[in-house]
C-alpha cells in the first residue's frame, strides 16, 4: 500500500505531492510543453455485461464540448482507469481539464443517444488481435473478463444510470492528478462531487483448473498467466520474449513474430501475455517449441547474460534527463491503485537483486498460472486441462426440440435453462446470468457467468411467450436489456428438418403409390383366400376342383402379396 505524503512534500526524486481542489497530485517540472493527466479508478472492469460501456460514454459525454481543437487532448477507458490527458500551455491544461470536470458535473445529456450511437460505431470499426478472448475464457462475462465483449449495455443505459455512474465514480477521492509543472497551474478549478475511493474489482473465474488450455484460431498461439506484481516478474517476461524469439523465429523458424509482455492488471497483480504466430503447416512445430521454451525455464535454464542484458535495458529508464518526469505518470497511477510506489533508488535496488533463482520461481508460477490458446491438436500432452466447452449438467424442465433438428432440444425449468445436441449442452441458471436481451420478437439472448451463451429462438422451437415467463421471472432485472427490433432477414426460422442419422428416410412420392397399389389388391385377394381356405377346411365337404380354384387364387394373390412384402421391407429400413 502506498504511503501517501503530506500536501506539498516533495520525494528525494523530485516529485511533489499535493492536492488541488481536493484531488490527490503529483507535480514534477519538465522542459517544453506541460502535459497533465486526471485519472479515475474506474473502468470496464467494474461494469456489469448488462451495463457495460457506461464508463466509455461517460468519457464520450465529458469531452463532447471541446470537439474541434487545437489542443493535444484525449481520454482512454481501460480495464481499471479511465485517463483524461492533454499536452499544451497551462492556459491549455486549464482550459481542458476545468472543461472535463465541468462536464463530469453536468453531463450533456442532449447527445445521449448520439454518443451511444458514435460509440457501437467505433467498436465496428475495431480490430480485435489474436488473444482478444483470453479474458473471457479465465474471467467468464464479469469483471475483467469484460474487455473481450461488445459494449452490450448501451442499449439499456438511461440518463439517470448514466449521471449515477459520473457522480459516484468520477468523485474527488476516486482521481489522481498528475502535471509535468513544478507548480498547478492558476485558474484550474477540478471541483467534482465527493465520494469515496473504490478498489479494484475481485477477480472472477471460469476456469477450473489452471494450467489450461482452448482451441483457437489457426495461425496464433497465445499465453496469459496471472502473477504478483513484481521487479522480477517484469524480467522474466523479457526474458521470456527473448527465448522465444530466439528458439521459434531465428532458430526453429517457425514464427515471424514470437514476443512476451507484462501488464499490471490491478492493486497487486499483473499479467504476463506470450505470444507466437506460424503457418498452418508449421502449428504444431512451433507449439511444441513453445512448450519446450517454458519447460527450460521452469527447470532454471536461464543464460545469466540474458538476464544482464534485459536487466541493463530495465535500468536504463532512470538514465533519461528527466527521470521525474518520466516516473509521473506511473507514480499517479500507483497512488491510484494504492500499489506500492518505489523510488528510484529503490527500484534499481529491485532491478538489480533480481537472479536466475528468481525468474525459475517466476516462470513456474506462470506456468501454473497459465491459460493457453492454441490451433489443432489439444494440449494434454503437455499438462494442460481442457477449458470448459459445455455445462456439467442440465435442468429438469419442459423439452422443446428444435424444429428443424430433433437432436437440439431446449429445457426450461424454474431456475435456469439448458440447450442440448449431440452430448454438448449449455446450462444458464438464471441467478448466474449476467445478460439476458429480449427482443421485440420474442427471442432471448443469455449469457451466463461462466462464458456460456444460449439463445432462444421461440420460431426455431415452437415457443409460446407464456412458455417463456420462466426466464423473464428469473433473470434478475439488472441482468435484461431490452433490444430494437432485429431486420426480419436476421430473425431465424425454421428450415426443413434435417434428417436424423441412423432414422429412416422419408418414402420418396412414387414408392408410397406403389405400396398402395400392391397392398390394396394384396389385402383384398389374401383375405378372400383365407376366407375360403377356412371355410372349406371347416366345412369338409370341398372337392378336388374347389381346393385347386383355392390354389390358383392363393398364387394370384402372391403376385400382389410378396412384392408388397418386400416394399414394406425397404421402407421400415428407410431405402426408399
Amino acid at each position: 500500500m502506498t504511503i501517501e505524503l503530506p500536501a506539498g512534500r516533495t520525494t528525494a526524486d523530485g516529485i511533489t505531492h499535493t492536492t488541488t481542489s481536493g484531488i490527490r497530485t503529483v507535480l514534477a517540472p519538465g522542459s517544453g510543453p506541460v502535459t497533465a493527466g486526471l485519472l479515475f479508478r474506474v473502468g470496464r472492469a467494474d461494469e456489469t455485461l448488462a451495463t457495460s460501456g457506461i464508463t466509455h460514454l461517460v468519457e464520450h459525454l465529458a469531452l463532447h464540448h471541446h470537439g474541434l481543437s487545437d489542443l493535444h487532448y484525449n481520454g482512454a477507458t481501460a480495464s481499471v482507469y479511465t485517463h483524461f490527458h492533454v499536452t499544451g500551455t497551462p492556459a491549455d491544461v486549464v482550459e481542458y481539464l476545468n472543461g472535463v470536470c465541468a462536464a463530469l458535473r453536468d453531463l450533456p445529456m442532449d447527445r445521449l443517444e448520439t454518443e451511444k450511437e458514435i460509440l457501437r460505431t467505433e467498436a465496428a470499426g475495431r480490430s480485435h488481435g489474436p488473444g482478444h478472448g483470453m479474458p473471457l475464457w479465465r474471467y467468464g462475462s464479469r469483471g475483467y473478463g469484460l474487455p473481450s465483449y461488445a459494449e452490450a449495455g448501451l442499449h439499456r443505459l438511461t440518463a439517470d444510470d448514466v449521471r449515477d455512474w459520473a457522480r459516484t465514480r468520477f468523485t474527488t477521492e476516486n482521481a489522481v492528478l498528475w502535471i509535468t509543472s513544478d507548480t498547478v497551474p492558476e485558474g484550474l478549478d477540478l471541483t467534482l462531487p465527493t465520494g469515496e475511493w473504490i478498489p479494484a474489482p475481485e477477480p472472477t473465474s471460469a476456469l477450473p483448473a489452471t494450467p489450461a488450455h482452448f482451441r483457437g484460431d489457426d495461425g496464433a498461439l497465445v499465453l496469459t498467466s496471472v502473477i504478483p506484481r513484481s521487479s522480477a516478474g517484469a524480467l522474466f517476461a523479457e526474458v521470456l520474449g527473448r527465448e522465444l524469439f530466439r528458439g521459434l523465429r531465428q532458430k526453429g523458424g517457425y514464427s515471424y513474430t514470437a514476443a512476451a509482455d507484462y501488464q499490471p492488471r490491478d492493486t497487486d497483480w499483473a499479467t504476463v501475455i506470450a505470444y507466437a504466430d506460424a503457418l498452418p503447416k508449421k502449428q504444431d512445430a512451433m507449439i511444441g517449441a513453445f512448450v519446450d521454451v517454458l519447460a527450460a525455464l521452469r527447470a532454471g535454464r536461464v543464460d545469466q547474460a540474458d538476464l544482464d542484458a534485459v536487466r541493463t535495458s530495465a535500468l536504463a529508464q532512470f538514465d533519461t534527463p528527466e527521470p521525474a518526469v518520466a516516473k509521473l505518470p506511473s507514480e499517479a497511477m500507483n497512488l491510484l491503485l494504492r500499489h506500492r510506489s518505489l523510488s528510484i533508488a529503490e527500484a534499481r535496488a529491485e532491478l538489480e537483486a533480481v537472479t536466475v533463482a528468481d525468474l525459475r520461481r517466476i516462470a513456474r508460477e506462470v506456468w501454473a498460472s497459465a491459460l493457453v490458446q492454441a490451433p489443432g491438436r489439444g494440449l494434454e500432452w503437455a499438462g494442460l486441462a481442457p477449458a470448459p466447452t459445455s455445462s456439467r449438467d442440465l435442468v429438469t424442465g419442459r423439452r422443446y426440440a428444435s424444429l428443424e433438428d430433433p437432436r437440439t432440444a431446449l429445457l426450461i425449468a424454474a431456475d435456469g435453462i439448458s440447450i442440448t445436441r449431440l452430448g454438448h449442452q449449455v446450462t444458464i441458471r438464471y441467478a448466474d446470468c449476467s445478460l439476458m436481451q429480449v427482443f421485440p420478437d420474442g427471442a432471448r439472448h443469455l449469457v451466463g457467468h461462466d462464458g456460456f451463451t444460449l439463445a432462444v429462438e421461440p420460431a426455431v422451437h415452437g415457443i409460446t411467450p407464456a412458455e417463456l415467463a420462466p426466464l423473464d421471472a428469473g433473470v434478475p432485472a439488472a441482468s435484461v436489456v431490452r433490444m430494437p427490433p432485429r431486420d426480419p432477414s436476421r430473425i431465424p426460422r425454421p428450415g426443413p428438418a434435417q434428417p436424423v442419422p441412423g432414422a429412416p428416410a422419408p418414402p420418396k412420392a412414387w414408392f408410397t403409390a406403389l405400396l398402395w397399389l400392391l397392398g390394396i389388391p394384396a389385402l383384398v385377394l389374401g383375405g378372400l383366400s383365407a376366407i375360403v381356405t377356412l371355410a372349406l377346411a371347416s366345412d369338409g365337404t370341398g372337392d378336388t376342383g374347389e381346393w385347386l380354384v383355392v390354389a390358383a387364387l392363393w398364387v394370384f394373390s402372391s403376385f400382389f402379396l410378396v412384392p408388397w412384402g418386400i416394399c414394406l421391407r425397404r421402407r421400415r429400413g428407410g431405402r426408399s
